[in-house]
């Protein structure tokens, strides 16, 4: 088992990427905290982890919040005893549209969840791996960030944020041994999908959306999972500040 021993949060693992990842780590021998503002979602992912004979626990949690990141790293220790692993895979999507049309709340949410919470995950999570000399930290990014799509300006904003924290991370961080690297999907076939389109998927959009993608279908869950062990195992010791597109070759 490639993750045997390994002590992991995820953060939004109650659904598409996140459940993918949790679920694969367990499998590969991690123990995890499970973080979730859907409680419902989380449990659920945590009992099929839990009845496959794995160790996993679900703590609810909203990534924007400070004291709910420092429950998830607690947990890790008051549970399983440490923490080696860190996932910030929670985000919330823009519906697309004009730049200007975009809401003050709706930005502040985009900008809470996907780039606040990697600062409160790096205030908790840290200290610890800076004092036990290692650790490893996966932000799941998006092609957004490298290649923008229109209608979506303030998502791909906040993923490219992502992109640059991830590698300043890395570059703080080398000396301590903690390596830092970004997953960067293309687009899932998930709930998500109908925002970034805008509204409805129809199969117009939907095709011309696939059009984009050289190898003709939407990122799974398990493709992200897949390259997050990879960049988790000790496998990738040599490799920080690593922004990994899982894009089946849109951004050739």
């Amino acid at each position: 088992m490639r993750l045997a021993g390994k002590i992991a949060v995820v953060t939004g693992g109650g659904a598409g990427f996140g459940s993918g990842i949790a679920t694969r780590f367990a499998a590969e021998g991690a123990r995890l905290v499970v973080g979730d503002i859907a409680e419902a979602a989380g449990s659920r992912v945590v009992a099929e982890i839990t009845g496959a004979g794995h160790e996993a626990v679900f703590v609810p949690a909203d990534v924007s919040q400070d004291a709910d990141m420092g429950r998830l790293v607690t947990c890790a220790f008051e549970r399983f005893g440490g923490l080696d692993i860190l996932i910030n895979n929670a985000g919330v999507p823009q519906v697309n549209g004009r730049m200007e049309e975009c809401c003050e709340a709706d930005f502040d949410r985009i900008f809470a969840v996907n780039v606040k919470s990697l600062y409160w995950a790096a205030r908790h999570a840290v200290p610890h791996f800076r004092e036990q000399g290692g650790g490893v930290i996966i932000n799941t990014s998006s092609t957004a960030a490298i290649r923008p799509r229109p209608g979506l300006v303030w998502y791909n904003g906040s993923k490219g944020a992502v992109d640059t924290i991830t590698k300043a991370m890395a570059i703080e961080l080398a000396p301590y041994k903690v390596r830092v690297n970004a997953v960067n999907p293309v687009a899932g076939d998930t709930q998500m999908l109908g925002q970034f389109m805008g509204g409805q998927v129809t199969p117009e959009l939907r095709e011309k959306f696939l059009a984009s993608i050289p190898l003709g279908r939407f990122s799974l869950p398990l493709d992200i999972a897949n390259a997050a062990l990879f960049l988790a195992s000790d496998e990738a010791e040599m490799i920080t500040g690593l922004c990994l597109p899982v894009d089946g070759g849109r951004l050739i």
